[in-house]
């Protein structure tokens, strides 16, 4: 690939330039986590407040799982087409729209179809925050470079909750989205400073519809797939604990909003350290195997104390331990699958995020049928299977970063 784009340049002769990328790149993919982890503390009153079903509220998520799926396939090949940059701009605008005008809704049906709108806008950065670091960076140092992104914004996960759960506990849960939209404009005006990654030599030729064709090459390639699946079950295993944990925290073990997105944001701090640790193995695909293994363990012994016990510190320890290894298989499989799908970085980006978000978005209602203890440990260990298959698989492929 031609890395001369301005921003290859920019990143050769200026190292402040560099950190300003890794802060944009972290501000960019923690919308991704902030559109889910923010609200999360208050689905349990949003439920009383619109006076719906858990499993209706939890729609919330999957419709904005459904949007950061269908935003990344659309966006993914239009930014290979016009650019990065003005891809963010846009998108990030409907996000802003989108979540003031949830705060007027109704209805929990017209809360959800804001979600549906508020995941398009964010799917952008979501996927971007990927596809930047692949147009200028490969190997080892596009390893390097994601790895660090991943662990740094673990702080996204780690905040998101904690600052969800004071301002529903404060204000309510309207001032969640407020915060959001605030969050969304701070990302726009940023992207004004952004040099375009995507030099004119390098994007999609042809007819528009042309620019979707890198989508059947990538279906095609057996390795890339592997990667993604795992990266995808993987996810739905962080989502179905996000759907279900506030439900479980606050109902069952009687936790305030604040506080349990302190633990949330606590247990998130894990899955950054297991970002990090992911880089020191050899080969680097390693890391993805044992991560499926430990949370294995993780899953199974939670699953036994969601049927048989009823010990808080029993559940949370494995969540802890669970995501822990996640940190790990995210950054592995993520960097493993966009180093394979580097000449079509927009549509491998999106592939690799609509794998996780169909994955998120059919598991996270499931997690809410019926006793959400047991209904989410039998959705956990469906999960866990799938994982161990895909990070076996992944294990067979050949190195190929050099590590």
């Amino acid at each position: 690939m031609d890395n001369s784009s301005p921003l290859s340049v920019a990143l050769a002769r200026n190292v402040r330039y560099y950190g300003f990328l890794v802060l944009f790149l972290v501000v960019l993919s923690a919308q991704g986590s902030f559109v889910n982890d923010m609200y999360t503390p208050a689905l349990p009153s949003m439920c009383r407040f619109f006076g719906c079903s858990v499993s209706l509220g939890q729609m919330g998520l999957t419709m904005g799982m459904i949007g950061l799926a269908a935003g990344q396939f659309l966006l993914g090949p239009i930014s290979d087409r016009y650019g990065r940059k003005p891809v963010v701009i846009v998108a990030t605008a409907v996000f802003v729209v989108a979540a003031i005008v949830s705060i007027f809704s109704t209805s929990i049906h017209v809360f959800n179809l804001c979600r549906l709108f508020q995941g398009l806008g964010a799917s952008a950065g979501y996927f971007l925050a990927k596809t930047i670091p692949a147009d200028v960076y490969s190997g080892h140092k596009l390893a390097a470079l994601m790895a660090l992104v991943g662990a740094i914004n673990g702080i996204a996960p780690a905040s998101s909750p904690v600052i969800g759960g004071l301002l529903a506990d404060t204000w309510g849960w309207k001032s969640i989205f407020i915060t959001l939209a605030a969050f969304a404009a701070c990302i726009i005006i940023l992207s004004f400073w952004m040099k375009e990654s995507l030099s004119v030599q390098n994007r999609s030729k042809g007819s528009f519809l042309s620019s979707f064709g890198g989508y059947a090459t990538l279906l095609r390639n057996r390795n890339f797939m592997t990667h993604t699946c795992l990266k995808g079950f993987a996810l739905g295993l962080l989502f179905c604990y996000i759907a279900s944990s506030p439900f479980i925290m606050q109902n069952h073990y009687g936790m305030s909003q604040t506080k349990y997105g302190l633990i949330i944001g606590f247990n998130a701090l894990f899955m950054a350290a297991g970002s990090m640790l992911s880089l020191k193995f050899k080969p680097y695909k390693k890391a993805a195997f044992i991560g499926a293994i430990i949370a294995a363990c993780a899953v199974v012994v939670q699953a036994v104390e969601l049927f048989a016990f009823n010990s808080f510190w029993i559940y949370n320890v494995c969540n802890i331990v669970f995501l822990f290894a996640l940190g790990m298989i995210f950054a592995t499989s993520n960097t493993l699958a966009m180093n394979e799908g580097r000449q079509h970085s927009g549509e491998a980006a999106a592939v690799i995020g609509v794998a996780g978000y169909i994955v998120g978005g059919i598991v996270s209602p499931l997690a809410g049928i019926g006793n959400i203890m047991h209904s989410t440990a039998i959705v956990n260990l469906a999960l866990i299977v799938f994982i161990l298959l895909f990070a076996f698989l992944s294990r067979r492929i050949p190195a190929d970063l050099n590590s």
